[in-house]
């Protein structure tokens, strides 16, 4: 007995510490990218290729971020992935949640056709965007904000709604038969009863929906132009006939984490809900 205590002393010291490694390791994986990027972002350019490489500059410099912002149009690409991004993932999210709702309550075109809404994502966007581009061309959609709005809720709509399609099949149906008893409408036992328990449901899948649109360079790079374009088709501007723009892009770069990480933050709580509770639940 003496001689085995300390073995489980050891064993039960040793799983904390592996873990501790593991998260290390982990960590540094995926944080160090981050800070290779941001420290390109502030040095000189004479510090780019040096060797051995600069960890950090003696001199850093914000030259980098006005030039990828005003210089190159970073920030209209910023504003205009915002309102774009913002309106899909509203517009994804509220039709979504209410043909998710159809889907699971009333079994709205029978057993196959949410597996046939979910299959249109399978469809490779290439495959389509030409027919896009010119029915967008004759009907003025070209290089516009409702085009791309429209486009992207349209791209984002299928996994949001088996999302939320496998959350509302997994709620219980007597919360919201006991509102009709008590003298709620379909459409007030939907908003007040179903909306409010499926909140994390839909917040994981309108996260998913805003990181989709935010990252999304295709349909962007086609259907738009001057005056429509997004953050992710600026980025092609730092690539030229006499070498790449690190700073540059390393700096935009910086600029467009910023509200991916800020919503992922605001919405962590809810966003681990749904995802968990859905998984299981669906």
């Amino acid at each position: 007995m003496a001689t085995t205590a300390p073995v489980r002393r050891r064993k039960r010291r040793s799983v904390p510490i592996g873990r501790i490694l593991l998260l290390g390791f982990f960590l540094i994986f995926v944080l160090w990218p981050l800070y290779w990027m941001f420290n390109t972002s502030i040095k000189p350019s004479d510090d780019y290729l040096t060797v051995p490489p600069v960890w950090f500059p003696a001199h850093p410099t914000l030259v980098h971020y006005e030039a990828a912002l005003f210089t190159y149009r970073g920030l209209d690409g910023l504003i205009n992935s915002l309102i774009i991004s913002l309106s899909a993932t509203v517009l994804s999210a509220l039709l979504g949640t209410l043909m998710a709702y159809s889907l699971a309550r009333y079994d709205t075109g029978g057993k196959h056709l949410s597996f046939w809404v979910l299959s249109q994502r399978f469809l490779p966007p290439i495959g389509i965007v030409l027919p896009v581009f010119l029915i967008y061309r004759q009907v003025g959609l070209y290089d516009t904000h409702v085009g791309l709005i429209i486009a992207y809720t349209v791209f984002t709509l299928p996994v949001s709604v088996w999302m939320m399609f496998a959350y509302f099949r997994g709620m219980p149906k007597s919360m919201e038969e006991a509102a009709l008893v008590d003298g709620c409408t379909r459409w007030e036992a939907f908003w007040r009863v179903a909306v409010p328990l499926a909140a994390p449901g839909i917040v994981a899948a309108a996260v998913f929906a805003f990181i989709a649109c935010w990252t999304e360079f295709f349909f962007a790079l086609i259907l738009t132009s001057r005056t429509a374009f997004t953050l992710p088709t600026v980025f092609r501007a730092f690539i030229g006939f006499q070498g790449a723009q690190y700073g540059e892009a390393a700096a935009l770069a910086i600029v467009s984490l910023v509200p991916s990480i800020a919503l992922g933050v605001l919405a962590q709580r809810h966003l681990v809900r749904g995802l968990t509770l859905g998984a299981v639940r669906g």
